[in-house]
């Protein structure tokens, strides 16, 4: 039989946790689906991660009401990826915050992302005509902002690239917390279709740097604890350099995209092959990895075309 492409053949629902992970603090996890985070202020929330439908969304706003009331007046956006920003609309939000280059990416593919996810994960985007449109940023920053939530500050930072060029943290300094999106991944595999192989690495030293206390990362448990965040940052740096490292080798003597697919799983399924969403992710990180060790810089724009011409070419 076939294999499914991506996670076509996943339909079962992902049972939902919510933990704390600081005082005032949450992150909604789903068994390797994408995570949302939650930060309460002195008299508003804010949410990281809006998850791919409006559907999705009123899951996290369910567990959010468990623990306050008080409206959700922001919304960031790690990245532009469209099971991260499609359920924006169910929060109502008066401020939906990216980074400049998110924004700009969404100009630039957002709606061929939404195209190409929409084929890769229908269960995720069940209910998907509640959607209006592409998300749009009222606000972007270059480097970072901070947002006071009453007294409680926020910062929002781009630390460097990583899955995305555009990628976003955010730092709660009275907790020493971080919401990291998909920079940070807990036995989930990295996706590395639009990512910085050789950027990672650095992005997550940076990361490091902060010493947060807890990580709420893209997806995969909640990581409370410093042991349990160093231990996260050491795995997502090993699964992005088991990917990239083999397949450089190939392209360094002038091999196919197939060696380097052979190549990456001779490496990585007896590390990885047991994480959330490998087996979806790996075809799109090794086509990535291939370009970028030939020099191609800014990863190609994915298409629901690119998609099947890619799985087909790599089907043995």
């Amino acid at each position: 039989m076939a294999k499914a492409f991506a996670s076509a053949g996943d339909m079962a629902e992902k049972k939902t946790s919510f933990t704390q992970v600081g005082e005032g603090l949450y992150a909604f996890t789903a068994e390797g689906d994408p995570n949302t985070g939650v930060i309460i202020g002195d008299d508003s929330v804010m949410i990281v991660e809006a998850q791919a439908t409006p559907r999705l969304a009123r899951k996290v706003i369910e567990h959010v009401r468990e623990v306050t009331d008080k409206p959700i007046t922001h919304l960031v956006m790690t990245h532009y990826h469209a099971v991260r920003v499609l359920g924006a609309s169910a929060y109502g939000a008066r401020e939906i915050i990216m980074s400049d280059t998110a924004r700009a990416m969404v100009a630039e593919r957002g709606q061929e992302d939404w195209d190409s996810e929409f084929e890769r994960f229908p269960r995720l985007f069940q209910g998907h005509e509640e959607i209006p449109g592409l998300t749009w940023p009222t606000t972007t920053f270059s480097d970072s902002m901070t947002v006071y939530l009453g007294n409680r500050r926020v910062d929002i930072m781009h630390l460097g690239r990583a899955h995305t060029a555009g990628d976003a943290v955010v730092w709660v300094p009275d907790q020493e917390v971080m919401f990291t999106g998909d920079i940070v991944e807990y036995h989930s595999a990295c996706y590395c279709g639009d990512g910085h192989f050789s950027d990672w690495e650095d992005t997550l030293m940076n990361i490091a740097e902060f010493e947060p206390k807890s990580i709420a990362p893209g997806r995969g448990d909640a990581l409370v604890g410093e042991e349990m965040v160093a231990e996260a940052l050491a795995s997502t740096a090993d699964f992005v350099k088991s990917t990239y490292k083999p397949i450089a080798k190939v392209v360094a003597r002038g091999g196919t995209l197939k060696e380097a697919w052979d190549a990456c799983r001779a490496e990585c399924d007896p590390k990885f092959s047991d994480y959330a969403i490998y087996e979806h992710c790996l075809p799109f990180n090794v086509a990535r990895a291939y370009d970028e060790a030939r020099g191609i810089d800014t990863p190609r724009v994915w298409t629901a075309q690119r998609d099947k011409d890619m799985w087909n070419a790599l089907q043995d």
